[in-house]
């Protein structure tokens, strides 16, 4: 049974979706390619699979979590699956680049675009981190979810990483 949850986050609703035992969607609320919700909130092993998600969830953005557990069921294509599973790999506060997953997939660089279309895909953001892709020359680019959310679940991950930009707010003189 498909069902759905809404959770607040820091950076807008999150609509969480899982089928049967598994999580299949993490989507902020008005993201590209955000899906028709399924029924409600009710009881049984995808209601227990929500209420999981949405704790790690709210353990990730206090910054308590830099793993996640709940058990995911993603549909898509077999080069999509790849690339997701690629996502996996990128360590919590690490980032890669488009052209570098294509490698890593035996790829030439060139496919970078037919990998930021997959990672565009992706149906369970955050927990699958799409954020951390981000362009060779280290630009942020593309996010289903917007780039301010994208900017913000890196610098989550990175807090250090603001710092310079702080400090160059700074007048010395």
């Amino acid at each position: 049974m498909k069902q759905c949850m809404s959770m607040p986050s820091p950076l807008g609703d999150i609509l969480l979706r899982a089928e049967n035992d598994a999580l299949t969607g993490v989507y902020f609320v008005g993201q590209k390619y955000f899906p028709a919700a399924d029924e409600a909130l009710s009881s049984g092993a995808a209601a227990r699979v929500l209420y999981q998600a949405r704790e790690q969830l709210d353990e990730y953005f206090a910054g308590e979590r830099h793993e996640f557990t709940v058990r995911l069921w993603m549909h898509g294509s077999a080069f999509q699956r790849d690339v997701w599973d690629q996502l996996v790999r990128i360590p919590y506060g690490e980032t890669a680049s488009y052209g570098a997953i294509a490698l890593r997939l035996g790829l030439p660089l060139s496919a970078s675009r037919a990998v930021g279309a997959a990672n565009g895909r992706n149906p369970v953001s955050i927990l699958v981190p799409c954020h951390r892709v981000i362009g060779s020359s280290g630009e942020l680019t593309g996010y289903a979810g917007g780039l301010h959310r994208k900017e913000a679940l890196l610098s989550l991950e990175r807090p250090m990483a603001r710092v310079p930009q702080q400090l160059d707010l700074l007048a010395f003189g």
